[in-house]
């Protein structure tokens, strides 16, 4: 996990630590008292209070148990779950395909009025044509080893995305690495339509499209993908997991990330420039094949 999307979360599991390391020591026990009344390895005691391995449920009440706190359980297990929705591990919420994880983002868009995306791999979401959406869930699919539903995780993302960019007072502002009009998803086909669409889009009302040119003087570091929801949450995308960050501090971070790379991207003809450019390599190099 980068370091900019793991702060919310080892703060949340330290957190926890130190109060089961308070408690413990409110009730006048020490470590190896404790590791014998809940008959572990002391060595258990000394990583969970300092955070190496998250709490468990069952351990909480055991340790809350030892220590005759058991008043304190309830909130440190909710703490702790906290704590574990702010790391999703990808195979989790991919078990079952990728349709139901599609669909469970609804809710979330419907809520959001400003979305604030910056993306330096693949084309946002909400503006994925069905070829490149289906070559990118494809590809996503067979890596992540998920049950093949593609077809119907590729229309429950159209459908979302139609649904929110058309609709409503939404409205999305979307910074995009010129690397990713030169990454090469699905065919050249496949390709060119999705650049299309990006330059079509660029008309909507509800979209601003910023592109960042390899030529810009960094200002701000290439990072992992991210959306700030309004101003209230962000998630941020690693290869095996998805981070959300809700403490205020950490958005506002992520906040002033996204204006930073906006100030680095072209907007208008020049982004558009930067797109056909995109688009006559594509026929460049069918030409040259």
């Amino acid at each position: 996990m980068s370091a900019s999307a793991s702060t919310s979360v080892q703060a949340a599991r330290k957190a926890v630590a130190d109060r089961l390391r308070e408690i413990r020591q409110d009730a006048g026990i020490s470590g190896q008292a404790l590791a014998a009344r809940a008959g572990w390895y002391k060595s258990k005691v000394s990583r969970l209070e300092n955070a190496v391995t998250p709490a468990s449920a069952e351990d909480i009440r055991a340790w809350c148990r030892a220590c005759g706190a058991d008043s304190e359980t309830g909130d440190l297990i909710a703490a702790t779950r906290s704590a574990d929705n702010m790391y999703v591990e990808w195979r989790r919420v991919q078990r079952s395909g990728l349709r139901q994880l599609q669909e469970s983002y609804l809710p979330l868009y419907e809520r959001t009025r400003v979305f604030r995306t910056y993306c330096a791999n693949v084309v946002p979401g909400v503006l994925q044509t069905h070829a490149y959406a289906t070559a990118l869930m494809r590809s996503i699919s067979e890596f992540h080893e998920t049950p093949d539903d593609v077809a119907g995780a590729v229309e429950a993302r159209l459908a979302r995305s139609a649904r929110v960019v058309r609709q409503g007072d939404h409205r999305f502002a979307l910074v995009l690495e010129e690397s990713v009009l030169r990454h090469r998803v699905g065919d050249a086909e496949t390709m060119a339509g999705q650049l299309g669409h990006l330059l079509s889009a660029m008309a909507f009302p509800s979209i601003s499209l910023g592109v960042i040119p390899f030529a810009a003087e960094r200002r701000m570091w290439m990072i992992e993908t991210f959306t700030v929801y309004d101003e209230e949450q962000t998630e941020a995308e690693l290869l095996t997991a998805r981070v959300n960050v809700t403490t205020p501090t950490e958005v506002r971070q992520y906040l002033k990330a996204f204006t930073e790379f906006a100030k680095l991207a072209v907007h208008g003809a020049d982004a558009r420039a930067l797109i056909t450019s995109a688009i006559d390599a594509l026929d460049q190099s069918a030409q040259d094949s």
